[in-house]
């Protein structure tokens, strides 16, 4: 209807959809409620999610992105980086430029291509100190979407991911009304109507912030996020070892447990050693 047969997610825990649980523990997300939106009413639509927690761009770029490319689907989305530029040292720059050769090998195949900028972090107690580390990297996005014709979800201007509701404990992660709304936002960029409004104002909060209660905040998340993100980073560790991704085929839209080994096969690779991860 909108020209979308087919959809192609790939990427990180951004992507992977942590935190908007499922039941199962699996997560949603914004892909899965993207994928739902252009599904609807559409049973032959087809739909592969190959984002995994943790993943640094090298690997999405050789593990992810010739599955994407060798099925040729009508639409991939693409963030990634994110966990490369909050590494203390990252070169921005050279993330930047690696990023971009994913975008254009897409884009000479014929690819439609969705590609999302880092949100403002200047309302995350703590996490402020990586607003011009995301600045930088989002101005270089938005110059690889004009170069290479690809549509951007701008975060960034997205006011209610200043509200501190958006970002789930970790303060990494959005919660489940947070994907929702890029859900909604994505939509939008891609010219699908949709019902409801991501720029709905949040209520009204009933739990006003003090400084002692941000204090006691801020050491919590040290304790429980933070001090083990460094640990494995020490230890060359990530998130997604020994994981696989949640939707690797091509495949109609259905519950996870549903899905039938038809569709269009993609092959998943072993997962190999991973060093120098961020979470």
């Amino acid at each position: 209807m909108y020209g979308f047969d087919s959809f192609v997610a790939i990427g990180d825990s951004f992507t992977e959809g942590l935190n908007d649980d499922l039941p199962d523990g699996t997560f949603r997300g914004w892909a899965d409620r993207l994928a739902e939106i252009l599904a609807e009413g559409r049973p032959d639509f087809q739909y592969a999610n190959l984002a995994l927690r943790g993943k640094m761009l090298d690997e999405i770029l050789e593990e992810q992105l010739p599955i994407a490319l060798a099925v040729k689907p009508d639409l991939v989305t693409l963030c990634a980086g994110g966990n490369d530029i909050i590494v203390p040292g990252a070169d921005v720059d050279a993330v930047a430029a690696r990023l971009e050769a994913g975008v254009a090998k897409l884009r000479e195949a014929g690819i439609p291509v969705l590609i999302f900028n880092g949100p403002d972090t200047k309302y995350l107690s703590v996490m402020h100190v990586l607003r011009g580390k995301v600045g930088i990297y989002n101005a270089h996005l938005w110059a690889i979407a004009d170069r290479h014709g690809a549509k951007m979800v701008d975060m960034w201007a997205m006011d209610p991911l200043h509200d501190r509701r958006a970002w789930s404990d970790d303060r990494l992660h959005f919660t489940p009304e947070a994907h929702r709304r890029i859900a909604l936002r994505a939509a939008e960029v891609l010219g699908v109507p949709v019902d409801g409004d991501w720029r709905e104002p949040w209520p009204a909060s009933e739990e006003p912030s003090t400084w002692i209660t941000s204090r006691r905040s801020d050491l919590e998340w040290t304790k429980v996020h933070l001090l083990p993100w460094i640990r494995r980073q020490l230890r060359g560790e990530s998130m997604g070892d020994g994981l696989s991704p949640k939707r690797p085929q091509l495949a109609p839209l259905l519950p996870l447990e549903q899905i039938e080994p038809a569709g269009v096969s993609i092959p998943v690779e072993p997962l190999r050693e991973i060093h120098h991860h961020a979470s």
